[in-house]
């Protein structure tokens, strides 16, 4: 199949499955169970689950490591069993865990990362990728040397060489600094202003939260949810109310439909279901109980709580 022009999504994935054989020490296992996704191009796009959810198996048949047992998948509009090599061209993979030649420097690296996508020498652009991942004073030193941060840096540089629509980020912070994060995230934003579509997966689920556009979790092989950010953190019918007392003072009892919490600081929260209780119902109970409001603040869910709910079910 041809190249779809003006193609809405950067990558489609229709019915996707993925059956890995039995072997003496384990059965068949089912790890993708038609999975329907739709990336919208120039879109920061996360991919949640919780961990043997099948993310890893999703983003390795995206890369070519993987077979698929049935399915289709576009990348770029192109279709990844007509355009094999068309589609793989289009993505870019940073992997989660470092695969690099201990005895390649990060020029040498980027330089050999090129040749096998088949850029010539006069388009490369070793330099370029040497300064934006922050690595241009290490670009002869052998990759063993680099420190952890280093490596995942290079690894970004990597996925960049063959200049990609789409670039897939496998756990890209797990285990970095504050300041490497921060300075990744600068450079996926450039990147996406600059028209390239992400793909994330990530457990840090304020990044997602953050980042990303729109989201799609997936769990024990099938996506259960899939919205932009600002529905899913609108799924939960619950809110927080905090508040601080003038004086030290202990939680009043509550009824059955609102959970009541002390914290360590002092002050006393109240969580409840706004289809069911108005915020001024939970204020009558605190000024029934004679305490004095010294202050007041409320919390909406966040991400981690959408995602343990789903989960969860």
């Amino acid at each position: 199949m041809p190249r779809i022009e003006n193609y809405a999504n950067a990558l489609e994935v229709i019915d996707l499955r993925k059956t890995y054989a039995p072997t003496k020490r384990s059965p068949a296992k089912e790890a993708l169970n038609g999975i329907d996704l739709a990336v919208p191009r120039g879109s920061i796009f996360g991919l949640l689950g919780p961990n043997g959810a099948g993310k890893s198996t999703l983003i390795n048949i995206l890369a070519g490591l993987v077979t698929k047992s049935s399915g289709t998948v576009r990348i770029w509009g192109f279709d990844q069993d007509e355009n094999p090599r068309q589609s793989r061209a289009s993505i870019g993979i940073m992997p989660q865990e470092p695969n690099l030649d201990p005895f390649f420097s990060p020029r040498g690296a980027l330089d050999v990362q090129a040749g096998l996508y088949g850029v010539p020498k006069s388009q490369r652009r070793t330099e370029e990728l040497l300064e934006l991942t922050g690595l241009t004073d290490k670009a002869e030193a052998y990759a063993r040397s680099l420190s952890g941060g280093m490596r995942r840096r290079l690894l970004l540089g990597k996925a960049l060489v063959h200049s990609p629509q789409i670039l897939v980020l496998d756990e890209p912070t797990a285990g970095v600094d504050i300041e490497l994060r921060n300075m990744l995230w600068q450079h996926v934003r450039r990147l996406n202003d600059e028209g390239m579509t992400i793909i994330l997966t990530t457990h840090y689920l304020e990044e997602a939260e953050q980042m990303c556009d729109q989201i799609a979790i997936i769990n024990h092989g099938a996506v259960i949810a899939n919205d932009t950010t600002a529905n899913l953190l609108g799924q939960l019918d619950a809110k927080t109310v905090v508040i601080t007392p003038d004086t030290p003072a202990n939680l009043p009892t509550l009824p059955a439909d609102i959970d009541g919490q002390k914290r360590p600081n002092g002050t006393l929260a109240f969580t409840y279901k706004t289809s069911v209780t108005r915020a001024d119902q939970v204020l009558s109970l605190v000024y029934n109980a004679g305490i004095t409001i010294k202050d007041m603040r409320t919390e909406d869910p966040d991400l981690e709580d959408v995602f343990l709910n789903l989960t969860k079910k």
